[in-house]
């Protein structure tokens, strides 16, 4: 995996209808995304050369810039053939897919009617980090302080950049502190998610995930439901206070980034990742990869 600069790679990134050389992918400094964070972007993995359930997540992409009250010059159609394009001109097979979408430097201030819509979409290799095995160790999570806001207060059903700066603050508050991770709860006190994915439970044998009322319904979240269900695991969508934690067996993170990540703490309650957490794992990767599971 590269780890130099995401400024100074080579490659290219499809910046508003073409390819161009990635070092030129540039915007101005007052660009209306940077200051007022009118952005919204997707997260999408490349498995052996192909974006897994590209089209949900350009959907999504549509609908996050909708919300945010602003509508992209191409269509689902011309967004799935950039991506595309963007994944072979810089020879991806397994990696990652960043698309991004933001209000131009066309005017300043909180009001920016007449401002560009710009998409970009950066590819990048990233495969997994972890075997299966090395994955079953679980990561353990801190108990952040800040809180997932209402949907009164903010566009929570948008995949919107100004929703991640609590969750920058919450991991680097967790890593600065020796964990992995942090577990945010929402604005009621309820379990809602991990800074980047969504989580579940186990407890005996029957899958617990809070309700997606105030964060995103995940991709890999409704995948996981799917596959689960499959199996004949029962799964159920509900309220999830943090004092249940200490009922539950095993616990487990679902996201883009994550895919299935097990989960062997959070603060001081511990949890033993085993065979349900072991089995959507294998199941999850079949599924990425278009294995078909014994």
């Amino acid at each position: 995996m590269d780890t130099s600069s995401f400024a100074d790679r080579d490659g290219f990134i499809w910046l508003n209808g073409k390819l161009v050389p990635w070092r030129d992918a540039n915007i101005h400094v007052l660009t209306h995304g940077l200051h007022y964070a009118s952005s919204v972007f997707e997260g999408e993995r490349v498995y052996d050369g192909e974006i897994f359930k590209l089209q949900e997540h350009t959907d999504r992409l549509i609908e996050s810039a909708r919300i945010l009250g602003f509508k992209l010059e191409q269509t689902a159609e011309e967004i799935n053939e950039a991506s595309r394009q963007t994944v072979a001109a810089n020879k991806i097979v397994d990696g990652y897919v960043r698309p991004v979408a933001w209000r131009g430097s066309e005017m300043m201030g909180v009001s920016a009617q007449n401002n560009r819509i710009n998409l970009a979409i950066a590819a990048w290799v990233w495969p997994s980090y972890f075997s299966p095995e090395a994955r079953m160790k679980g990561i353990r999570l801190k108990l952040s302080s800040w809180k997932r806001p209402s949907p009164e207060t903010i566009p929570t059903k948008s995949k919107a950049a100004g929703l991640y700066m609590i969750c920058t603050l919450s991991k680097h508050q967790a890593e600065s502190e020796g964990f992995d991770d942090a577990l945010m709860l929402d604005y009621r006190g309820r379990v809602a998610e991990a800074t980047g994915a969504n989580i579940f439970f186990v407890r005996d044998g029957v899958l617990h995930t809070p309700t997606p009322d105030c964060f995103l319904d995940g991709i890999t979240r409704r995948t996981v439901i799917d596959l689960a269900k499959a199996r004949g695991i029962e799964v159920v969508e509900r309220a999830i206070m943090p004092e249940e934690l200490a009922d539950f067996t095993e616990c487990f993170l679902t996201g883009t980034a994550a895919e299935v990540t097990p989960v062997s703490s959070i603060d001081t309650y511990q949890f033993t990742p085993g065979t349900i957490c072991a089995q959507l794992i294998k199941d999850y990767d079949n599924c990425v990869r278009r294995k078909i599971a014994a």
